[in-house]
Formats: C-alpha cells, structure tokens, sequence
C-alpha cells in the first residue's frame, strides 16, 4: 500500500486523538464517583430496609396499645357498672353483696394489670419511634451525600463528554484527508492491537511494540520508497518513518 508521507503523518495525529478518546473514556468509567455512589447506595438500601422494619414495628405498637387501652376501658367500665349497683343499695343479700364485692376488687386487679400491659406497649412504642426518627435522618443524610456525589459524577461527565466531543470533531477533520485505504487498515489494526494502529518509527524503535527493529528490517524501510507504507516486522502495526526515525 501506497501513501502520501504527509497522510501517513496524519495517521499519527489521529492515532494521538484516538488514544486521547481512550483515556477520556477510561476516565470516564473511573471516576471516584462511581464506587462512593454504589457504596453509598447500598448504605442507603440498609437503612431503607431498617426504617421499614423500624415503622412496622411502630405500628405494630400503636395498634397493640389502641387494643390495650380499650381493654382496660371495658375492665374499668365494668368496675363502675359494679360498683354503682354496689353503691345503690338494691342489692340487699349478704352473698350476692359478697360476689359483687369480690368480683370489683378482682376487675380492679386486672385493670392493673392491663394498665401496665399498657404502659409497657407504650415504651416499645416510644423506643421504635425514636428508632424511626433516627433511622429517618440517617437516610435523608446518606441520600444528600449521594445527591452530591451524582451532582460531582454528572459535571465531571459534561466536562469530559465536551472533551470528548471536541477531539471527535478534530479527528473527523483530520481523518476526512486520509485516503479511505490507508485509514481503513489503520482501524483494522487499532481494534486487533489494543487500540493503537500506527506507531511512529523512533531512533530504530517502534513506538507502539517498543521493540527495536532488526537491521535487516531497518535497511528495508530505508530503501523503500518514501510513499510506501510500512510495517512493524513485530507488531504488524503501520510504521510511520519522521525524521527522528534514525534512517
């Protein structure tokens, strides 16, 4: 293949804005972003699942208190049904006095002990509530962190795309005055070799496998004619021969 020692030297210039859209893609990928907002996400997840269970908990509480409660109005209202038929007077035999007597001190004891069922519903209550409370403010911290670490990821994202974009349109221009032969085998290349297909020859040396070319292989490329386009006898990648190429 034949080509103008000028486009071979424009590959170089494309080779260089295609490695810089390599690095600005790795960048991209590996902002520190990323791993503090998937760490952050899974923090958040955990207290999410957390203030569920801590809410469900409340209100498990609330509705045992609400049936407590309403069993110590029964006991008391009971007590006082008892205790005003006691207080009437209509009630004149000794044992059924005695039964009645009995039977208020008995509901007096068991609205004791429904209070304090009462009372104890209460702290699980007041104790999950300053749970939810917690767990309610520890979420909403971790989500400010995550917002702020999408605001940092997504300016990092505009300032790096612009980048990008610009060097796309510097290579469009550049690459638009290669002939389509030669630039077609320089992206067969750069796929096959790790993203570089032409190399500049420097001081005997590939600038792409880093290897120094044999001198059977230099005396071939000195003699062959200036539009020739080469190849790197080690890593078949194009050889772009400049002045510094110690021919």
């Amino acid at each position: 293949m034949n080509a103008a020692p000028a486009d071979q030297i424009r590959l170089l210039d494309v080779q260089d804005l295609d490695v810089r859209l390599q690095q600005l893609a790795h960048k991209r990928r590996s902002l520190p972003e990323h791993a503090e907002i998937e760490s952050l996400t899974k923090d958040l997840t955990q207290l999410r699942d957390l203030l569920v269970a801590a809410q469900t908990e409340e209100s498990d509480c609330a509705r045992e208190q609400t049936k407590a409660e309403q069993d110590v109005d029964q006991v008391r209202q009971r007590a006082s049904r008892d205790q005003q038929r006691l207080d009437s007077g209509a009630i004149t035999s000794p044992k059924d006095l005695e039964n009645l007597q009995r039977e208020i001190a008995s509901l007096a004891k068991r609205q004791g002990d429904l209070e304090d069922v009462v009372l104890e519903v209460m702290e699980r209550r007041e104790s999950a509530q300053e749970r939810v409370a917690e767990l309610t403010e520890r979420v909403g911290s971790v989500q400010s962190k995550i917002d702020d670490a999408t605001a940092r990821r997504d300016a990092a994202f505009e300032s790096l795309d612009g980048e990008a974009d610009s060097v796309t349109k510097e290579r469009e221009v550049i690459a638009g005055a290669i002939p389509a032969d030669l630039l077609k085998l320089y992206e067969k290349l750069r796929e096959q070799q790790g993203g570089i297909g032409a190399a500049k020859l420097y001081q005997r040396t590939c600038q792409g496998c880093r290897q120094e070319l044999a001198i059977t292989d230099i005396n071939e490329i000195r003699a062959a004619a200036p539009d020739t386009v080469v190849r790197c006898e080690n890593c078949r990648r194009i050889l772009v021969r400049t002045s510094e190429s110690g021919l």
